[in-house]
């Protein structure tokens, strides 16, 4: 995944019609509307939200994010599942620059979706130009798709206040039109050197540990 980041894969740099997507689902969320409307900040005052609110079932999102172009392709579902997943992956495998393109990465967790094996053979029986990467298991930091969740929540979600599932679907899509417009790719730090020089720097430590025990 580390080096995906860097447009790096098996050693090979990846040419200018390569690459990398990350997606991620937020499952389960909630359409809230409050008791009574919000007052925004004033002088001296911060925004108030309503703590009652009614509840309007849930819904899911899912997510595809081009790491390099800061580019989010999503769609709001019922729910997540196999189904869903693959919308999301026809969505994107039919636009451009991603049908014309030599391979285009899809890196995941191992949520249900996506996970094992038949994930794989089934994105590449639908798709021959796209390669599933699984990231290791308890490892879903690494996925770049989580960090624009975190994004959404802030900005997009909360406070929840909406009056059905349509309202919180806009304001999700309409979020990912404002960001493709605007947004600039995360500056990812974490590289495959650093991560190895940390496992280096565990190893020495532990050594040095057992000699002194």
């Amino acid at each position: 995944m580390l080096d995906l980041y860097q447009r790096v894969w098996e050693g090979a740099e990846l040419a200018d019609d390569e690459f990398v997507i990350s997606t991620d689902e937020k499952s389960q969320l909630q359409v809230l509307s409050r008791g009574h409307p919000g007052l925004p900040p004033g002088p001296g005052r911060p925004g108030r939200c309503e703590f009652e609110y009614e509840r309007h079932g849930t819904v899911a999102c899912l997510a595809a994010y081009d790491v390099h172009r800061a580019q989010l392709m999503g769609r709001v579902e019922p729910t997540t599942g196999i189904a869903p997943f693959t919308a999301l992956v026809d969505q994107v495998m039919t636009a451009e620059p991603y049908a014309s393109a030599r391979r285009v990465f899809w890196v995941a967790d191992n949520g249900c979706s996506h996970c094992g094996q038949a994930s794989v053979r089934r994105m590449t029986a639908a798709w021959p130009n796209a390669v599933l990467v699984h990231l290791p298991v308890h490892a879903s930091w690494l996925n770049q798709g989580e960090v624009v969740f975190s994004v959404i929540q802030r900005k997009v979600i909360k406070p929840a206040d909406f009056g059905d599932s349509g309202a919180l679907a806009a304001r999700l899509l309409a979020f990912q039109d404002r960001c493709n417009a605007a947004a600039a790719p995360f500056d990812w730090k974490s590289t495959r050197a650093k991560l190895n020089d940390l496992v280096r720097r565990i190893d020495a430590r532990r050594a040095g540990a057992e000699l002194a025990a």
